[in-house]
């Protein structure tokens, strides 16, 4: 099991946070998603992806991952 803390640029609002969380979580190679409106952040624990795919999730929802946070 993987796990990444990604920068989210986009979201507007807690639902923007909901939205983006339900996308990530109805992959089945991601195990959890955790993702904070307040601090920009999405939290993922995944395998059997790469962090391009991940970054294409949350492109094709309408936000942009800048990278990870370390």
């Amino acid at each position: 099991m993987k796990k990444v803390c990604l920068k989210i640029e986009g979201m507007h609002c807690d639902g923007c946070a909901k939205r983006l969380t339900k996308a990530l979580e109805n992959k089945k190679e991601i195990s959890s998603a955790k993702v904070s409106y307040e601090n920009k952040e999405a939290e993922i624990e995944y395998e059997n992806l790469t962090l391009e795919e991940i970054n294409k999730i949350i492109e094709d929802i309408g936000f942009e991952s800048l990278g990870e946070i370390v």
